[in-house]
């Protein structure tokens, strides 16, 4: 493969290379739009636009298209060939600042929650300069592929990325007044900054495709629990077969040439499950890295036989797959707000943001639940090593007591200020590595960031992280209004309000075990948010709090919000009601006729025991064994066909979601339950479903 800084960024249109194509002036403006925030200047667009199309022709490409994030899985494009006519009729190649900014893809067929209509087709893309612009390199040619954002023709936000981009700049402005309350002129901006670990699952090809609910779903709607499965703890870090690390080294060289920095790579604690992890970035360059991510494992995943699988909970009762979304905040001073120090005032900075967040969660720990909770991951959040659904805070006992410190205070004298600083410059010596105190807590401090555990391999991290940083900048903005009212020392100022910051947000945090009996009716009695359904903590967005919240900070309107909800709604039924009828055609096709053949099989056996004079009581009860298993297995198959036809008529969205996530899955769960059971009788002349023993080893 040679040196990683040989290949690295090779199909990136980087800044190194925009310097070399560009005039030192342009180039100047080019870069303060990438690192200031600022507009791209029209002035240097077509500039910008010729040089990046000069790169792309260069390196091969025919075509280009305008990547962007619709409110579905994954990701769309529209790829358009460099040619046009030129004033005689002839083909030329060409490539305008127009067609680089703005593109316009049909929007009838994406999903808009009602914002508009199938025959309304006009939608917008428009380029997201602060993310490079790259090549796609595939077998049939090369495409530049422009990361954009995508919106309706009356301006609203119809993607994942529009609302992520707002959510950053409100924060950006609440942070920075907050700053100058604390007296810091030189902060202009601040960066957000995260790495996505992604986990996934590998299954060999030939098997994948023997199993429907695999290929269809990304999980198994039957299986029993396999003969060794996790049990033996021997999988999670353990020694890399050769034929996985071919994939593995596959899909980092990939990787490294689309410059996105992937650190780290180890076996999971599932048979067939792994994690690779990547260097921290700017959030939003992270999460069109990560989206390129899970689309490389699947491709390369394909090339060497595997199907990655990268739904949250493919096996039952196996460790499913998250994506831990690690998150801190600086400026562009080089400051990390999550980093204690030597110097008092950054110190202050620090628990000022810890104070932030715990605002933020204490008030809208349900808005964040709904963005982490869809039709895969309510199977894997509260199993294994996945956090409950129910979010709190832990900042670890050092930490914890320094906050406590904080709270009993009477007063804040100078030798008490003093006693603080000394303690938070001395915790990075203290605690030389906590990222991973508390592995059952949703929300974790660690060390110079927080680590949300909570997301599904799957999603779009965009959603959550543009809660996040909503929910922060709302923090924020509670604790400067509260600054700017008092008169006198600004340090001392800022303890008080920090003091009853910590005193209002005592509810949230927890430093316990998240999987025990006792925190669940601990969080009951504190009232915090426990949703009943998925549909439940989708539905909570659309309360007041939540609407003025996103109105207020200019990050999503009523009109955008409920669209939004409407979608998640849609979607969450649209999951589950293609399981539901996979389950009913797998029963029919696959498991009643493999019991009824198992079933001919005894019942031959037994007459002929019978005919010869003998009894065997073993075979006949194992023949009324098998008679309840298909007389109960088809019962219970066309209650669930009544329940699937009955949703046909219910057409409010909340309604039909929630019905199924109560009665639909209950029906389905009950199911199982006899298949599986099923399963471990049947031999396997006639069980046509690869079982988890041979879909795992």
């Amino acid at each position: 493969m040679g040196k990683i800084v040989d290949q690295y960024a090779e199909l990136v249109f980087t800044k190194a290379e925009m310097k070399q194509r560009l005039s030192s002036t342009t180039f100047k403006k080019y870069v303060e739009t990438l690192e200031n925030g600022k507009a791209l200047d029209e002035s240097i667009a077509d500039d910008v636009a010729a040089a990046i199309k000069d790169w792309a022709l260069e390196n091969g490409a025919s075509h280009f298209t305008h990547w962007f994030q619709p409110q579905r899985n994954g990701t769309a494009e529209k790829h358009d060939a460099f040619i046009d006519y030129d004033k005689k009729g002839g083909i030329i190649e060409k490539f305008s600042k127009s067609q680089l900014i703005q593109s316009e893809p049909d929007a009838s067929s994406f999903p808009s929650g009602g914002i508009r209509t199938t025959f309304e087709a006009r939608g917008y893309t428009a380029w997201d300069p602060t993310s490079p612009v790259f090549l796609r390199d595939a077998d049939f040619g090369r495409s530049l592929i422009i990361p954009s954002i995508y919106m309706s023709w009356t301006g609203e936000a119809l993607d994942m990325k529009t609302p992520l981009l707002r959510s950053i700049k409100a924060l950006d402005a609440e942070v920075i007044r907050l700053q100058q309350l604390l007296g810091n002129k030189k902060a202009k901006r601040i960066t957000v900054y995260s790495g996505l670990e992604q986990e996934y699952f590998l299954i060999p090809t030939d098997l994948a495709e023997c199993r429907p609910d695999l290929e269809i779903c990304g999980r198994t709607l039957f299986g029993a629990e396999p003969s060794k499965g996790q049990s033996m703890e021997d999988h999670y870090f353990g020694a890399i077969k050769p034929e996985i690390m071919d994939f593995m080294n596959d899909v980092d060289h990939e990787l490294y040439r689309y410059g996105i920095p992937i650190k780290t790579k180890h076996n999971e604690v599932a048979p067939n499950q792994f994690e690779l992890a990547p260097l921290y970035e700017e959030l939003n360059l992270a999460i069109d890295h990560n989206l390129q991510v899970m689309d490389i494992l699947k491709r390369v995943g394909d090339e060497h036989g595997f199907k990655v699988l990268l739904q949250e909970k493919p096996f039952a009762g196996l460790n499913g797959s998250g994506k831990h979304m690690n998150w801190s905040i600086g400026d562009d001073t080089g400051t990390n707000y999550l980093e204690p120090s030597k110097s008092p005032t950054k110190n202050l900075s620090f628990l000022m943001t810890l104070g932030a967040l715990l605002l933020g969660v204490q008030k809208y720990s349900g808005l964040l639940m709904g963005a982490i909770l869809d039709a895969g991951n309510e199977h894997r959040l509260g199993s294994h090593e996945a956090p409950p659904a129910i979010l709190s805070v832990y900042l670890g006992d050092y930490l914890t007591d320094i906050l406590a410190h904080i709270e009993a205070a009477k007063s804040f004298t100078d030798k008490e200020l003093n006693y603080i600083n000394h303690g938070l410059e001395a915790m990075p010596k203290v605690v030389k590595d906590i990222s991973d105190r508390n592995r059952t807590s949703p929300i974790a401090f660690t060390g110079n960031k927080f680590e949300l555990r909570a997301l599904g391999s799957s999603c779009n991290p965009a959603d959550a992280a543009k809660i996040v940083n909503t929910i922060c900048a709302y923090g924020f903005k509670d604790i400067a209004d509260r600054l700017a009212s008092k008169k006198g020392d600004v340090e001392k100022n800022a303890l008080l309000v920090l003091k009853e910051v910590l005193k209002e947000t005592k509810a949230v945090r927890f430093e316990g075990n998240n999987y025990s009996e006792e925190w669940k009716k601990e969080a009951a009695k504190r009232q915090l948010f426990m949703p009943a359904t998925t549909p439940e903590a989708i539905k909570y967005a659309l309360s007041a709090d939540c609407v003025s919240l996103y109105e207020s900070m200019n990050v999503l309107s009523q009109r955008e919000l409920e669209s939004r909800i409407e979608i998640k709604l849609d979607a969450y039924s649209a999951s589950k009601t293609v399981e539901l009828n996979l389950a009913l055609n797998l029963v029919r096709r696959e498991v009643l006729p493999a019991v009824l053949n198992q079933l001919r099989d005894v019942a031959s056996a037994h007459k002929g025991i019978v005919d010869s004079g003998l009894t065997s009581k073993a075979l006949k009860n194992d023949l009324k064994n098998l008679e309840k298993f298909y007389s109960s297995i088809q019962t219970k198959e066309t209650y669930l066909e009544q329940y699937v036809i009955s949703l046909d008529a219910v057409e409010d969205s909340f309604e039909k979601a929630n019905d199924i996530a109560t009665k639909g899955l209950a029906l389905l769960a009950s199911l199982r339950e006899d298949v599986d059971k099923a399963e471990k009788r049947i031999s396997s002349e006639y069980w046509t479903l690869p079982t988890y023993d041979e879909l795992l080893l």
